[in-house]
């Protein structure tokens, strides 16, 4: 039985359902930065959530992640976006405390679930073992947040659906997936609201993939709603073009690799990242833009989502077909090596030249990426390049935004590797496809949310918003609640 205080009951709890005539969404998360996504909808008669992400970056982040600002057990089911950990990270917990409804999210997003959310666990354990030993940032005796127990009860509630076709949820509510182009799996959810005879449409667009990418397909273009809540990650700014793009990264490699005789680092996120990451290391190489790199994927989980990518072929871009054909022969240009073992891990310390090392976790938080960084972050031979954006309060942060030294393994590491920031590899649309994507609308929704983003990046993007298409939009706060039958 849960304590109060894992409960998290001296937080502010939202009314139970039946305590309001209204349909309501209050936000919960990814409201003024990126993670956390976490969205709760009360129709007056039932209680759902969309997403229901871990927070990430400091320890604001975990003392957010272990209070829910509801009872888990209200909860009739969740809508799961995608399998990002700052989208997914908190099922195991929310089942941990009690809830005992449904996880609707698309057939390849609960396969990747199934790699993602035990080692997530596995991650949370260690790091509570580590703080007891007194090697790490959390207060001694703070339990995990959830253990891998946890994680495969929540596996066991998933109930996979196919995109475009319609789920009936309840009696007042129905929903569809559409692909979002994001990672394998990502989607938008149309979710249609019956109330008093009323329907309201709410679209959540989960975060939207940036169009003409490999691996996965181009975002869905939906024609109307009446509530709309829009991510913004990179809503005050554009990528560079791809082609410039993969200019600057044959370059970063090239000058590392070849003149500066390092090593490549790149924190990648083990879902759609790394399998992004190799796709265009196999055309450089193919091309002849780079040499033949030795290329380390130091991260079980990224082999385990690489094999859950190929394995869903009717979800590729027909360019797929290279990277699989490029993995399955080993290459002659280049050899990409999978390591699962930590002794292997440990192995790749040893190289000090001629190696791209890929590794999680993306923000630098957790995982192999630090012991990566601890050997060659101070080697000015070297470079890190991050290819993701880094939340606000993370190690990638600290290190994009030039910080002369970091802590790693409680000790002070000076920065001196090259740090290369690569937008232009993003999952994320930039701002004039998060605008493209949504001028496929065919009239303007009552209300506009602007979410997933940090303030600048959804205050830039709302007023793009309002000035182009002249619609009604807003950035809400955290813990905020609307009407969904109002403008809001």
């Amino acid at each position: 039985m849960a304590s109060r205080h894992d409960r998290g009951d001296a937080s502010p709890k939202l009314s139970r359902p039946g305590d309001r005539a209204s349909m309501q969404l209050t936000f919960l998360g990814a409201a003024g930065e990126v993670t956390g996504s976490c969205y709760l909808v009360d129709t007056g008669e039932i209680r759902f959530l969309i997403d229901c992400g871990m927070f990430q970056g400091g320890g604001e982040a975990d003392r957010k992640n272990r209070s829910f600002a509801f009872d888990p057990r209200d909860i009739a089911f969740v809508l799961l976006s995608h399998a990002h950990i700052d989208h997914s990270g908190l099922l195991p917990r929310l089942v941990a405390l009690g809830f005992d409804g449904a996880i609707y999210a698309t057939r390849a997003t609960a396969d990747l679930l199934e790699v993602m959310l035990p080692d997530s666990a596995h991650l949370q354990e260690r790091e509570a073992e580590h703080a007891e030993a007194g090697h790490s940032g959390r207060n001694r005796g703070t339990a995990p947040l959830y253990t891998v127990q946890h994680a495969v009860a929540s596996l066991g509630r998933l109930r996979p659906v196919e995109y475009d076709e319609p789920v009936r949820l309840a009696p007042s509510v129905r929903c569809v997936f559409r692909d979002a182009g994001h990672i394998l799996g990502s989607a938008i959810l149309e979710v249609w609201l019956t109330a008093g005879g009323a329907e309201t449409k709410l679209v959540f667009s989960g975060d939207l993939g940036q169009p003409g990418r490999p691996i996965v397909r181009d975002p869905t273009p939906i024609a109307e709603t009446d509530v709309l809540l829009v991510e913004s990650t990179y809503g005050d700014r554009n990528h560079k073009s791809l082609a410039a793009t993969l200019d600057e990264f044959a370059a970063a490699l090239n000058e590392t690799l070849v003149a500066g005789k390092g090593n490549v680092v790149i924190p990648a996120f083990a879902v759609g990242r790394t399998q992004e990451i190799l796709y265009f290391i196999a055309e450089l190489a193919a091309q002849g833009r780079i040499g033949p790199p030795e290329v380390y994927v130091d991260s079980p989980m990224a082999l385990a989502a690489t094999r859950v990518t190929l394995a869903h072929a009717e979800l590729h871009d027909p360019e797929t077909a290279r990277l699989t054909s490029w993995l399955a022969s080993g290459s002659g240009r280049s050899r990409v090596h999978f390591t699962e073992t930590l002794e292997d891990s440990m192995k790749i310390n040893s190289i000090r030249s001629g190696a791209v090392i890929i590794s999680a976790s993306g923000m630098c938080e957790g995982g192999r990426i630090r012991h990566h960084l601890r050997y060659n972050l101070s080697r000015p031979e070297c470079a890190i390049v991050f290819v993701g954006f880094q939340a606000e309060g993370t190690l990638g942060r600290r290190i994009v935004d030039g910080a002369a030294t970091v802590r790693l393994f409680g000790e002070e590491h000076p920065v001196r590797a090259k740090v290369h920031t690569i937008g232009g590899l993003s999952a994320h649309a930039d701002r004039d496809a998060l605008l493209g994507w949504l001028g496929g609308f065919q009239r303007a929704p009552r209300a506009t949310w602007v979410v997933h983003g940090e303030p600048l990046a959804a205050h830039s993007l709302r007023d793009a918003i309002e000035q182009r298409f002249g619609w009604r939009a807003a950035v809400p706060a955290l813990r905020q609640t609307v009407s969904l039958q109002r403008a809001g």
